[in-house]
């Protein structure tokens, strides 16, 4: 596989995030727990047995239990996969840290046997939205302009239109949303620190935020963003993809007009013109 062009222009900070996960407390990803649930639920729903799993994780010492004996690999910019040799790739909790997300995926299935089912979760577009507005207009309110402190990450709808740019068969996406509490703004910010999610962007502020940003912040998340306790809610939003490496033994979609029965007998309907 072709390496990264290391003079293109990349979202993210790739040494900064090593740092930042190195930092990460294992009792403080409780993200990853609840993306292990999601995922085992899905694969008790496949009617399959895997004998060639492989995770990729950037952290091993979590993800290695659901599946023992599955082949670990670092969510690096080349994945360390060889191609054909798993009949599942589980790509956990990494794809919104991603330079090149289809690049991700194409790596993935090419890892695919025929048949081979892949799952991702990853961080979509709804996760820490109410920190992204209390930070946005208490900086505009006190430094007069933004500046890039949450990752942008994607939408439901676009991630599973990434799964069928990589060439997987019978996509499927859907959503949990989880709502953490918090006392206060620094206590949102230890926690995300703990969890290895902190700014990444390569285009990040290097210098020092003033005080005042962060106590305005504090004051419109709280007027905003309160549980009934007085808490700072925070969602998260876990994202689930699926997807299969085409083999001839999947379900086509019909040819349209090849039906030999009409849906309103199936229905007991009667069928009428629409009006004009």
């Amino acid at each position: 596989m072709k390496l990264p062009d290391s003079n293109a222009p990349s979202l993210f900070d790739r040494l900064a995030l090593t740092r930042h996960r190195a930092r990460a407390q294992d009792d403080a990803l409780f993200l990853h727990h609840a993306a292990m649930d999601e995922v085992q639920d899905r694969l008790t729903m496949v009617n399959k047995t895997f004998t060639a799993p492989a995770v990729v994780t950037p952290f091993a010492q979590v993800w290695q239990v659901v599946l023992p004996g599955a082949r670990i690999v670092a969510d690096d910019e080349v994945l360390d996969l060889t191609p054909g040799a798993h009949d599942l790739v589980i790509h956990a909790m990494a794809l919104h840290w991603a330079n090149d997300p289809v690049g991700q995926l194409i790596q993935c299935h090419r890892a695919l046997r025929p048949d081979g089912l892949l799952l991702v979760v990853c961080l979509g577009g709804e996760t820490l939205h109410e920190l992204r507005a209390a930070l946005g207009q208490a900086e505009i309110e006190i430094a007069g302009g933004l500046s890039p402190r949450i990752a942008p990450m994607a939408e439901l709808r676009d991630l599973g239109g990434l799964l069928q740019r990589a060439g997987l068969a019978l996509p499927v996406a859907d959503t949990a949303r989880l709502t953490a509490e918090y006392r206060d703004l620094t206590h949102l910010m230890r926690d995300l620190r703990a969890m290895g999610e902190t700014n990444s962007l390569s285009g990040r502020v290097k210098h020092p935020t003033r005080r005042q940003v962060f106590a305005r912040a504090q004051q419109i998340y709280a007027d905003h963003f309160t549980t009934p306790q007085g808490r700072l809610a925070a969602t998260f939003e876990l994202i689930c993809l699926t997807g299969w490496s085409p083999d001839d033994s999947q379900q086509k979609p019909l040819r349209p007009g090849s039906a030999k029965a009409r849906l309103a007998d199936a229905l007991g309907a009667k069928e009428g013109k629409l009006p004009d």
